[in-house]
Parts: C-alpha cells; sequence; structure tokens
C-alpha cells in the first residue's frame, strides 16, 4: 500500500499545485520557462501514475464495506458516461463541454464514484476516494476562478465524444482494465450470468 500512497501523492500533488498555488506556479514557470515547466510537471505526474498502478498491483485487498448488489451495474452505466467526458475534454466544444463545464473534472469524479460503487476494499479506497476528493476540490478551485470551461455548439465535436467514449468503454472492458488494473472484466458480465 505504500507504493500506492507514494504514487497518489506524487500525482495528485503535481495536479492540486496547477489549481490551488496559481501563484507559485506561474511563479516556477517565469523561472525554469514554460517548456522545462511542462516537462518536469508531465514527468513528476508520470512517476506517480505509474506508482499508483504498480502500488495498485501489489496492494493487498483488505475489505472495508460491502458494495450494494447494483453497484457493478451502475459503474458499467457510469463509466460510460465518464468515458464520454474524458473524451468531450479533448474535442472540439459541443453542448456536452457546455453543459458541463470541464468534462474532464466531471468524468473523474464519476469515474471514481463508479469504482467505490463497485470495490470495497482497501486499495480501492485509498485510490478512488483520493480521486473523488480531488475533482470535487478541482471543481471547487474552477468555480472560484470563475472560469466556466469551454462553450460552443459544435455537433461533431459532440458526436466523436459520444462515438470515441464508447469506443473507449470497449477497448477498456475488453482489453485495458486487464492489464492496467490486473482485474479483467471481460467475459463476466456485468448484470450476471
Amino acid at each position: 500500500m505504500t507504493i500506492l500512497l507514494l504514487g497518489l501523492a506524487l500525482f495528485l500533488a503535481t495536479h492540486f499545485f496547477t489549481g490551488y498555488a496559481r501563484g507559485a506556479r506561474e511563479a516556477l514557470i517565469a523561472k525554469l520557462g514554460a517548456n522545462p515547466y511542462k516537462r518536469l510537471y508531465s514527468l513528476v505526474a508520470l512517476i506517480g501514475f505509474v506508482l499508483i498502478i504498480v502500488g495498485w498491483r501489489h496492494a493487498e485487498p483488505i475489505p472495508v464495506y460491502t458494495p450494494p448488489a447494483w453497484g457493478v451495474p451502475a459503474a458499467y452505466a457510469l463509466m460510460t458516461v465518464s468515458l464520454i467526458l474524458f473524451t468531450a475534454a479533448y474535442l472540439p466544444a459541443g453542448r456536452i463541454k457546455s453543459a458541463v463545464g470541464h468534462p474532464m473534472i466531471l468524468g473523474l469524479i464519476l469515474f471514481s464514484f463508479a469504482h467505490l460503487l463497485a470495490n470495497g476494499d482497501s486499495r480501492s479506497l485509498a485510490l478512488f476516494a483520493s480521486f473523488l476528493v480531488y475533482g470535487v476540490a478541482d471543481r471547487v478551485a474552477y468555480r472560484l476562478r470563475g472560469d466556466r470551461g469551454g462553450q460552443g455548439t459544435s455537433v461533431t465535436g459532440d458526436a466523436l465524444s459520444v462515438g470515441g467514449g464508447l469506443l473507449s468503454a470497449f477497448v477498456v472492458v475488453h482489453f485495458t482494465h486487464r492489464y492496467v488494473a490486473g482485474v479483467p472484466l471481460y467475459p463476466q458480465h456485468p448484470f450476471g450470468s
């Protein structure tokens, strides 16, 4: 669990720094330059992310609470919406981005909540509760700065967001989750056998 917690500390510290330490961030950019700052930020975040994955796979999952019976099917639905929002964050602003403001942050909140509904062990609680707290705090930071996110009406952006999110959901269920988290989701069916 130590590696997981260290990874979370590194990964979330970099993200909280950009969200809440705006003055210090700007001073660091002025000192290092924009590109060196971005490289340093990316390196520290990447190291944290790798440690999260390694720590997750090596942490013993100790039961903490019993998820509800409907938690797994709800998690699949929430994850699909989450992946659509993640995709929307990187595409031309459409009605999705306009409606939610910052789709990446809302997607992270749904991602975290979905996993807490489906898993009740110690490593899941550490990882996904941390991401949930970060997501809510980041959403608050955006509001405090008056940043309402992207505005637009791109039908293409919305169509690509939905299509890309659904494709991502398929890839995660059938391939990625097994290799990143070490937990296969397929051929298990979310609604029973």
